[in-house]
């Protein structure tokens, strides 16, 4: 195989990673502030592609903490990325967790993701695992659940911390058993020490990836109300319902919810040279024009506004296809932070109604790496970048990081050897 800019930037990663990693950092910075850095910077890939390229399961991803860690530092490697975002171990969505704590801002942001581990403790019914309800091969799944019903809406809205705690909790997690039960302190005892034992591995893990070429940007949590109570407490379908419903009572709830989850996320205070904030949608694409600006865009906007005002750079992954909400960015201060596309309808309508005004992400279409060649991958990214480089404030990446198991790998070094070649400013 020839020589090509990818395995370049690997021996670079090599040889000078602390070269890379400010270079890596002065990028990302420079994209946030809307400006055009030295070269369009990439987001790296994971998913059922790493399984299969690494040879590991997603059981040894969740589980085995040793295997998870060569596996992800070989992709790390191998396919490098200036914007690298990693599960180790594996994790699935949890806010509802850190918003319980969220009185308590020493861990809350600890407990924002659920692992195997802690799923093994909790027993939660958000979640399935593989080695558990699924087969070692499969990957975690998030089906939520349903543990609320309407009539208890002006309990969550009275006191949600409370509500979540004596009520959702014992309900999705019957391994607490009863609030005050020997079950339930020696559960949370049992979940604090597994807690202890995840942070001091990432803590491990990321100052590990540090020394070999990769750059750190802080990064707190946060969650749209009106998606806590469709993933956690009523399932999106109950959402939807109850916006019909009772109106009056979900649009009370959201707002009761927007304090702590803004308490969640300020646990980590902004520090220079920026902080991220993640706040992944679910609901953004299931609803209309009307529903999502009287029940969704008010309170994400509150939350995002006060956390920009405050000193943080928002991160929002607008899952599915949100082109039909693309205005509503356009309220928020320029320059709050980068919105991810998951599957755009048409991206280069997205980038010219947001350029020079909100750091875009996305341009990729994962079916392209997954079925197409990388002469073809190359083209498109080759068309994109003439297009939207001049601008700056871009970040190159698949609409969903991770890719399947059967996507060739020289689609995946064409990607990024695309981007090296055309990304060049």
């Amino acid at each position: 195989m020839s020589r090509q800019p990818i395995d370049e930037w690997i021996e670079r990663h090599e040889k000078e990673p602390d070269v890379v990693a400010k270079e890596k950092l002065e990028r990302l910075l420079r994209v946030l502030e809307l400006k055009t850095p030295d070269r369009v910077p990439i987001n790296g890939v994971m998913g059922d592609f790493q399984c299969k390229y690494t040879g590991v399961t997603w059981y040894e991803l969740s589980y085995d903490l040793d295997k998870a860690r060569a596996s992800t530092l070989k992709m790390l490697h191998d396919f490098p990325s200036d914007f690298a975002i990693t599960f180790v171990p594996m994790m699935l969505e949890g806010f509802i967790l850190a918003l319980a704590f969220a009185d308590y801002p020493d861990f809350s942001n600890t407990i924002r993701f659920l692992t195997g581990f802690y799923h093994d403790i909790l027993r939660d019914q958000w979640t399935k695992w593989p080695g558990r309800e699924l087969r070692k091969d499969q990957h975690p799944q998030f089906p939520g659940g349903n543990f609320m019903k309407p009539e208890e809406y002006k309990h969550l809205i009275e006191n949600p911390i409370e509500f979540i705690h004596n009520t959702i909790l014992p309900r999705a997690c019957p391994g607490l058993g009863k609030p005050g039960s020997s079950q339930w302190n020696g559960a949370l005892i049992r979940l604090g020490m597994a807690i202890q034992r995840i942070v001091s591995f990432q803590s491990s893990f990321f100052a590990e990836i540090m020394k070999r070429g990769y750059a750190a940007l802080p990064m707190t949590n946060a969650y749209t109300p009106a998606d806590i109570i469709g993933d956690f407490l009523r399932m999106p379908t109950g959402a939807m319902l109850d916006m019909r419903r009772y109106p009056d009572l979900f649009k009370a709830a959201c707002e009761a919810l927007v304090e702590h989850v803004i308490k969640v996320a300020t646990a980590i205070p902004p520090s220079p040279p920026a902080t991220l904030f993640f706040i992944p949608l679910h609901l953004n694409e299931m609803l209309s024009p009307k529903l999502y600006n009287e029940f969704y865009w008010p309170y994400l906007k509150k939350i995002i506004e006060t956390l920009v005002s405050k000193g943080y750079k928002g991160f929002i992954f607008f899952e599915g296809d949100h082109t039909p909400h693309l205005d509503t960015i356009l309220e928020l201060p320029k320059g709050w932070g980068i919105a991810w596309f998951e599957r755009p309808r048409d991206f280069m309508k997205v980038w010219e109604k947001l350029k020079g005004h909100t750091t875009v992400m996305g341009g990729v279409p994962t079916n392209l790496l997954v079925a197409g060649t990388p002469e073809k991958i190359e083209e498109h990214i080759k068309n994109l970048l003439n297009q939207v480089k001049p601008e700056g404030g871009f970040i190159i990446s698949l609409g969903n990081a991770e890719l399947p198991a059967g996507t060739p790998v020289e689609n995946v070094r064409a990607y990024i050897n695309a981007v090296l070649k055309y990304g060049v400013y």
